[in-house]
C-alpha cells in the first residue's frame, strides 16, 4: 500500500512539474534571446517616425538676427482645422516656439510662406524643407528645429493600466509601450498581442509573439507609430477584465477537478 500511494505521488509530483513548465513557456518574454543575442548583432529596420495629418508640430527658428525670426517664433497654435480644437489665437507659454497643426492634406500654415507639404516627411526633414525656404534670400543662417508633439499610442485588453499614452519623444516601442501601461497580467495571452494601425489610408494588423526575440524586433510593429492600437488578449479563463468571481470560479473548479481524479486514482490503487 506504500509503494502505491508513493507512486502516485511521484505521478502528482510530474504532473506539476509538467504544468509549471508550460504555465512558465507561456509567460516568459523574449524566451532564448540571451543565447540568440549573445554576440552583438546589426539591428535590420531603421527607425523612421513620419509627419501624418492631424499632427501637431512644435517648430522653433532661431538665427543671430532676432528681428528677422520674430514672425516664426509667435507662441501660438498656428493652422488649426475646424473641429480640431485647435484655434490660430491658441497661446503656448514656451518661449520661441511655434505649434502648428497638419491638416488633412498633410499641410502646414507656416508664416510668410503659407502652405507647406509635410506629410510622410521625417522631422529632420521638415526642419530641412524649412531651412531651405528661408535660406532662399531670407534667413541664410537660420536653425530650424522640429518635433511631433501629437504622439499617441492606445494600449487595450488585459494589461494593468489601459488607456490612451502621450509620448513627446521620437522613439516608442512596442516593450516600452506596454511597459507605461504597467505590463501584461498574469492572464493576459503573451503569444498573440495584436497592433492595428493606419498605413497610406488603409488599416493593417500586426500580431506579435512577446515570447519568441525574432517576432517581437523583426516585426513592423516592434517601432511604434501615431495613432497604433495594441490589443492585448485575455486566456480564457478571463471572460471579461475585471470579474474576479469567473476567475475564482474557473481556477475553484480546475482544482476540484484535479482534486477528484486523485481521490479516485488512489481508490483503483487501493482496491
Amino acid at each position: 500500500m506504500r509503494n502505491r500511494l508513493s507512486g502516485v505521488f511521484v505521478m502528482l509530483a510530474a504532473l506539476c512539474f509538467i504544468t509549471s513548465c508550460v504555465s512558465n513557456k507561456n509567460m516568459t518574454y523574449l524566451q532564448g534571446a540571451e543565447t540568440q543575442y549573445a554576440l552583438p548583432q546589426g539591428i535590420d529596420q531603421d527607425y523612421k517616425l513620419t509627419v501624418q495629418p492631424d499632427d501637431q508640430l512644435a517648430i522653433s527658428v532661431s538665427s543671430k538676427d532676432a528681428a528677422l525670426i520674430a514672425p516664426f517664433n509667435t507662441q501660438t497654435l498656428i493652422g488649426g482645422a475646424a473641429g480640431s480644437g485647435y484655434t490660430g489665437s491658441t497661446i503656448n507659454t514656451q518661449s520661441g516656439v511655434s505649434y502648428f497643426y497638419v491638416d488633412k492634406e498633410g499641410y502646414i500654415d507656416f508664416p510668410i510662406f503659407g502652405k507647406i507639404q509635410v506629410k510622410g516627411l521625417t522631422v529632420n526633414e521638415v526642419s530641412e524643407k524649412i531651412r531651405s525656404l528661408m535660406a532662399d534670400g531670407y534667413i541664410s543662417d537660420a536653425i530650424v528645429t522640429t518635433k511631433i508633439m501629437s504622439f499617441k499610442v492606445t494600449v487595450l485588453g488585459d494589461v494593468r493600466n489601459p488607456g490612451v499614452q502621450s509620448y513627446t519623444g521620437q522613439r516608442l516601442t512596442l516593450l516600452e509601450a506596454l511597459g507605461r501601461a504597467g505590463d501584461l497580467n498574469s492572464s493576459a495571452i503573451r503569444t498573440r498581442v495584436l497592433v492595428v494601425r493606419e498605413e497610406n489610408g488603409k488599416r493593417v494588423s500586426y500580431v506579435v509573439d512577446l515570447t519568441k526575440p525574432e517576432s517581437v524586433f523583426q516585426s513592423p510593429a516592434y517601432y511604434m507609430q501615431q495613432n497604433d492600437l495594441v490589443y492585448v488578449e485575455s486566456n480564457k479563463s478571463v471572460k471579461v477584465k475585471g470579474s474576479t468571481s469567473y476567475t475564482y470560479l474557473s481556477v475553484s473548479s480546475s482544482l476540484i477537478g484535479m482534486l477528484t481524479s486523485i481521490v479516485s486514482l488512489i481508490v483503483a490503487i487501493s482496491k
